[in-house]
């Protein structure tokens, strides 16, 4: 891909109520993983996965284990994934992925953003295919090629690599998201990984500046904003 990894995501201001959704984000999608799929972590790996991702954004212990428990006891709402897609401003490709409990309203609440933000929504795999499904990795290490021999040695299907500035970058299939895990740890057991989830990387990137990048940013923020939304890809590259 011959560029480092990126977080493509709109920052969030450290206030209370970015903080109040964060954790709401993160309770919900804690809650519906151990739903699906039992609420202990050692024996539900998507449910680690997500556990793991909010203790590094500092989501507090009560809120990981009120969701937990919330789904351990069965009842609750009954939330399912909804995907969007679309262009937004400047042509570039945008993957919208919320969590619902009522698809009309998260319907209605992201085609506004889209609407009031310049950006126009397709339909389902409008833009998905020029994205791929990976797991990503990013960590302090000078030499690719003993990270790519460590890995390939467990048999993750290690599907790019890159160094820079100190950092090395791992791709690989979203399926591989643990054992590349675990090989790291096991190999480099201080080592601190700065980056661990599974992403949508886009295969080619479209440059906006001017007049696009600010409606860009206003898209940004007011998807954001709506409640359902829980992740947002997209293939922007600001002109420098």
């Amino acid at each position: 891909m011959g560029r480092s990894f990126e977080v493509r995501k709109a920052s969030m201001a450290k206030t209370q109520g970015a903080k109040s959704k964060l954790y709401a984000k993160y309770g919900k999608e804690i809650y519906v993983v151990a739903k699906n799929g039992g609420a202990d972590p050692d024996g539900n790996l998507a449910l680690r996965r997500i556990i793991d991702k909010a203790k590094k954004d500092q989501v507090p212990a009560h809120v990981i284990d009120k969701a937990i428990d919330k789904a351990a006891g069965g009842g609750g709402e009954d939330f399912v994934p909804a995907r969007y897609e679309g262009f937004g401003p400047g042509g570039c490709m945008v993957i919208v992925d919320c969590l619902t409990d009522n698809n009309n309203r998260t319907f209605g609440d992201v085609r506004v953003a889209f609407n009031k933000g310049g950006a126009k929504l397709g339909g389902q795999g409008a833009v998905a295919h020029m994205f791929d499904h990976r797991a990503v990795f990013v960590f302090a290490h000078d030499d690719e090629d003993e990270i790519l021999e460590t890995l390939m040695e467990a048999d993750v299907d290690v599907a790019d690599i890159e160094s820079e500035d100190g950092k090395i970058t791992v791709y690989a299939p979203h399926t591989d998201f643990f054992k590349a895990k675990t090989a790291l740890h096991e190999a480099y057991p201080e080592m601190d990984i700065d980056v661990e989830e599974i992403s949508f990387i886009p295969q080619t990137f479209t440059e906006i500046s001017g007049e696009d990048l600010e409606q860009f940013e206003k898209f940004m923020e007011m998807i954001n904003d709506v409640d359902d939304v829980q992740e947002v890809y997209h293939n922007a590259e600001i002109a420098e």
